[in-house]
């Protein structure tokens, strides 16, 4: 069975939603079903098995949380009733989080998500206390029911929440083993933005007679909002632009997307060091304290979110003209609904896109998308800024003007009394004195151009003294990426989806922005985004692929070859004989253009 919405609205309380549920319905400010809820909701109240084809930021949590929460078993037992599987820790948290929230008037619910890199002693206590829903990773659940820690048994409903995100982390085999271990399994929700043929052979084999949905989105941008690009590279200059274009812009709230939550940490530390009024958003946030920073932007208390695409749903502030993609959206779909948070109500607003030169592929999809054109802008210029910097300085002493100055006019008389200086000349001394130690206008200076940079480089046939590689050299990495070495390879047993669900699930990174995996005999190479934090590297060096470490580690040069990391350079230890041709990751090849289309969760 097929359906595509096409029916009038309906009311919560006309899906059949009574009591708690309808109260926590209404306390979240919901006044009626999206379609994928009014299409799904029925089906799932019913018992029937369902797959749903629908975008992210479409209300699809909602559309299996709710009618799975009415169906739990009113009894005193806490024991597993509701698996939740998801493809990162980011939507875990937050599925868990919204689970929470729909049930918070249910006596004695109790939710839990689990995932890598947390501590496994927090999980283990809190499963021994007791839970009715689980959310988690697929890797982490597994490791828990082989510990006896979960009990499988008493599971009756199994969600699987981006399907086909999960089969692009390699986590096709680790579902299958899940769905094997879960006996009294009595329905089964599935959930992917596409439906690829492996995702329809798993719905026909562990499904019965599903209902399918499918949910047509329309996704044309606002008219009231003004788009543009900048092309830009690398974390440093994504920041000199960033701090550029906010002292040139006009402003009133501004909501910047960048890809990670370290990220978001890390760019609202250095914008409050150039004077913003700015705050972090991220999934590690706790809700209240989410919650009190979007009152807080609304008050105009802050000026200036920088979040994570999870972190920001159903964000609605009117005051926020602007929205900066710091880095690229994971697609067009995901563009539409960032920039659909400024230009509300009438009112008109700004979008401004960083992209580097491999990233143009990406800006046509959006525009073919959203159905508007996204015209190209130039640098705020010093002389630009420095205006801006001039009128804000007037206008502050403007505003001083306003206020009781009786007591500074009785100073400044007597100054002039005691010292034969010009009331000019004691003007600028005091407005030196108000600047303090931070330059009021930046130097005029010459940029440089793509092609200045790039000429600078270093080539490998400009280095003397290195040896000519062999025939099995990988390609330099493209544009935007850095080369890593894992000490993992084909005599452990690696393969790419275990890479890229170990990078994915414990940094936090979306698997569209890894690029490409190559194994060798002895170890790995995968190419990530440049500007990678540096707390992130940490995490991953000491990541695990069962109980191997992979020792991530940055190469010698994002464009070498030679295998072996900054560390080992600096010790003068030699690169390890290549012992057989690379494995080009089949991930790596499908998803190169991919990775390079939008830097990454």
């Amino acid at each position: 069975m097929s359906s595509e919405y096409d029916t009038a609205p309906l009311t919560f309380a006309e899906l059949g939603f009574t009591g708690p549920i309808l109260q926590a319905i209404n306390d979240s400010g919901y006044e009626s079903p999206t379609p994928i809820q009014q299409e799904m909701i029925p089906h799932v109240l019913a018992g029937q098995d369902v797959v749903g084809q629908a975008q992210t930021g479409t209300g699809k949590t909602a559309a299996f949380a709710l009618p799975l929460l009415t169906l739990l078993a009113d009894d005193k037992a806490r024991v597993p009733q509701i698996l939740v599987l998801a493809p990162t820790r980011e939507l875990a948290i937050q599925v868990a989080e919204s689970f929470e929230a729909y049930g918070k008037h249910i006596k004695n619910l109790r939710v839990l998500p689990i995932f890598g890199g947390q501590d496994y002693n927090v999980q283990l206590k809190q499963l021994h206390f007791g839970v009715q829903v689980i959310v988690g990773t697929p890797g982490r659940v597994m490791d828990h029911i082989r510990r006896g820690s979960l009990k499988p048994e008493t599971i009756h409903s199994l969600v699987l929440d981006e399907a086909d995100e999960m089969l692009k982390m390699g986590f096709l085999d680790d579902v299958k083993w899940i769905l094997d271990q879960l006996p009294n399994r009595r329905q089964t929700a599935l959930f992917s933005a596409t439906m690829p043929k492996t995702i329809r052979e798993i719905a026909h084999k562990y499904l019965t007679k599903p209902v399918e949905i499918t949910i047509k989105t329309k996704t044309v941008s606002a008219q009231t909002v003004n788009q543009r690009y900048l092309i830009t590279s690398g974390m440093a200059g994504k920041m000199n632009a960033l701090a550029r274009i906010l002292e040139a812009e006009e402003f009133d709230g501004v909501l910047i997307f960048v890809r990670t939550k370290l990220q978001t940490v890390e760019i609202a530390e250095q914008l409050a060091a150039l004077g913003h009024s700015v705050a972090p958003l991220n999934g590690d946030i706790q809700q209240s304290q989410r919650l009190r920073t979007v009152e807080q932007l609304k008050a105009k208390k802050i000026d200036i979110l920088v979040a994570t695409d999870v972190a920001a749903r159903g964000l609605d502030v009117e005051r926020i003209s602007h929205v900066i993609n710091f880095d690229v959206p994971f697609d067009a779909e995901a563009y539409i609904h960032r920039i659909g948070r400024t230009g509300r109500a009438g009112r008109s607003g700004e979008a401004i896109l960083f992209l580097n030169g491999r990233e143009r592929s990406m800006l046509r999809a959006i525009e073919q998308t959203s159905r508007q054109k996204i015209t190209m802008m130039e640098l705020p210029s010093t002389s630009a800024v420095n205006r801006r910097r001039i009128a804000g300085f007037k206008a502050k002493i403007t505003a001083a003007l306003l206020k009781d100055t009786s007591f500074y006019q009785t100073l400044v008389a007597e100054y002039l009394a005691e010292n034969e200086v010009a009331p000019e000349q004691l003007a600028a001394a005091l407005a030196l004195l108000a600047q303090g130690n931070r330059t009021l206008l930046l130097p005029e200076e010459k940029r440089e151009t793509a092609t200045t940079t790039a000429e600078r480089r270093p080539s490998a046939k400009k280095i003397q003294g290195r040896p000519q590689r062999p025939t099995t050299i990988q390609v330099p990495p493209e544009e935007g990426m850095e080369r890593y070495r894992i000490e993992l390879g084909n005599e452990h047993g690696i393969k790419p989806g275990n890479i890229v669900g170990a990078i994915a699930n414990e940094a936090d990174i979306n698997s569209r922005f890894i690029g490409r995996i190559a194994i060798f005999d002895t170890y790995s190479t995968v190419d990530l985004p440049f500007g990678m934090p540096e707390e992130t590297l940490r995490l991953l060096h000491k990541s695990r692929v069962g109980n191997k470490t992979l020792k991530l580690q940055r190469m010698v040069e994002p464009g070498d070859n030679a295998g072996y990391s900054s560390r080992e350079s600096k010790q003068g230890t030699k690169p390890p004989k290549r012992s057989g041709k690379p494995t080009e990751s089949p991930i790596g090849k499908s998803r190169k253009k991919a990775a390079h289309n939008g830097p990454a969760v």
